[in-house]
């Protein structure tokens, strides 16, 4: 007969260990709860139970302190940390201690259980890094900050927190102004290779004939204005992460080399012919549809799988907007002022889409604490400001179903014009042909449009502001303020 396996719980609110006493006994286990970690301890040093699950903060030891005790006594011992402390520290810290998982309160009971069930299948003993207090965790936690307690980003601390002793790849997604390089930050430095150089690239910066020199690095004479030999983003990176920003604009050919790198965990340079060992964590970040990518074969299928093989997701401003209150007053504070914004000014910005995510949001939020002089931000002046960032979006909804009629009248006229006599057997590239011919004369409009702001002419476009850095050097475009 199988033994029934015992779960030791510990934490100060009588309310959740009543729930979770009456969830673990209907589940089929026994359950010993207490409200302190010295009872907890004693249970353990005395060979009590199979599975911990602590809260943080208790009277006397703190859970996540009682933690190395544990696995001194017991190494064997599972633990499962939970706080209400939602932050990614927090996490981090538990996983560091030797925690097997972190859940933050309030969680949900079905999701508790699926964890204690994995937990007690697992035999092998885990041995972790107790790292929350050296130096290096320290530095971390003084660089890297992120604000929000909502249920996606909470999701997000955990997934950082289990990666903090591997070097899997990591794909970060998110739409432009979420935060991707912040997470990239994060995972750098909560990892074991925080000592190490952070290097960050942007794809879609860097003119596509020289992406292999950038990244892999060149001789000197390797190509015309190769005057001296240049170390790539793969060497300046060695024993950190490199982190490769809007990797969906990567061009084909350059994902292909990139791929054979990551295979093989060598590269040669440009020009060069002694290959050189990698030793870089690799994390990648796109606002663009990955898989969409892929079905237009524009985007290696066999590529996304080495630099997906963990996902992170972050989501948009408008679905954590719960999270709104914390990072208004985080940039406040960030940029030095000590005003406040009323109650009905925060709800107002609760209730904006958007767009442009936290980038526009932290913009918005500096503008107002720059501008005004009183102390206090009222909802008249967030209404302001917003009616007058919806303006553009407002004025773009008549183009929602598409040109209008006489535009595609004159496009069809000029087609039949200088088209209408070629067979179509005699017709080649004409949608390159059409789409560049085009494509500059409407970068520079909209330019002329927004006075020469780029951020607001890629939203006017639809395309990401880099890319559109790239566009208007390779299509020779003036930009006038």
């Amino acid at each position: 007969m199988t033994k029934v396996k015992t779960i030791l719980v510990a934490d100060d609110d009588q309310s959740v260990r009543t729930v979770l006493t009456q969830a673990l006994k209907r589940a089929g286990y026994d359950v010993n709860a207490t409200d302190n970690g010295a009872t907890l301890y004693k249970w353990v040093a005395n060979g009590q139970g199979d599975l911990v699950i602590t809260d943080v903060l208790m009277p006397g030891e703190n859970g996540i302190d009682l933690i190395p005790k544990i696995h001194g006594r017991r190494p064997e011992m599972k633990v499962i940390v939970m706080s209400a402390q939602n932050a990614l520290t927090t996490a981090v810290s538990a996983v560091e201690k030797g925690a097997m998982d972190f859940l933050p309160k309030p969680f949900d009971i079905d999701q508790l259980l699926d964890v204690v069930k994995n937990a007690l299948r697992q035999t092998r003993v885990l041995v972790r890094e107790e790292a929350a207090n050296t130096p290096g965790t320290t530095r971390a936690l003084n660089k890297t900050f992120i604000v929000g307690q909502s249920p996606a980003m909470q999701n997000i601390y955990r997934t950082i927190a289990r990666l903090t002793n591997t070097d899997l790849s990591v794909l970060v997604s998110g739409e432009s102004g979420t935060g991707k390089e912040i997470i990239a930050r994060a995972l750098h430095e909560f990892s074991r290779r925080k000592n190490g150089p952070f290097v960050a690239v942007n794809m879609a910066a860097i003119p596509k004939e020289l992406i292999e020199s950038e990244l892999f690095g060149h001789e000197k004479g390797a190509f015309t204005g190769a005057v001296q030999k240049f170390e790539g983003r793969f060497a300046q990176s060695a024993g950190g992460t490199l982190f490769l920003d809007e990797i969906g604009d990567m061009p084909m050919e350059a994902q292909t080399r990139l791929l054979r790198v990551l295979q093989e965990g060598e590269f040669t340079s440009v020009g060069g012919r002694k290959p050189v060992k990698t030793n870089v964590r690799i994390i990648a970040a796109t606002n663009r549809d990955v898989h969409r990518l892929i079905a237009d074969g524009k985007f290696r299928h066999d590529l996304y799988h080495r630099l997906n093989v963990v996902p992170i997701r972050i989501p948009p401003l408008r679905e954590r907007k719960e999270d709104i209150p914390a990072l208004v007053q985080h940039f406040v504070l960030s940029s030095g002022s000590l005003k406040v914004f009323e109650p009905k000014a925060v709800a107002a910005l609760q209730n904006f889409p958007w767009p442009g995510n936290i980038r526009e949001l932290e913009s918005l939020v500096r503008r107002l604490t720059a501008l005004h002089t009183y102390d206090v931000i009222e909802h008249a002046d967030v209404q302001k400001e917003l009616a007058r960032l919806a303006a553009p979006a407002a004025a773009g909804e008549d183009m929602a179903e598409g040109l209008p009629q006489g535009m595609n009248n004159l496009i069809t006229e000029y087609f039949d014009a200088n088209f209408g006599h070629v067979p179509a057997e005699g017709l080649s590239n004409l949608h390159a042909l059409v789409v560049s011919a085009a494509e500059k004369p409407l970068i520079e409009w909209v330019l002329r449009q927004t006075e020469g702001n780029q951020i607001k002419a890629a939203a006017a476009l639809g395309i990401n502001r880099n890319t559109l850095r790239v566009k208007i050097r390779q299509l020779g475009v003036e930009v006038k303020k």
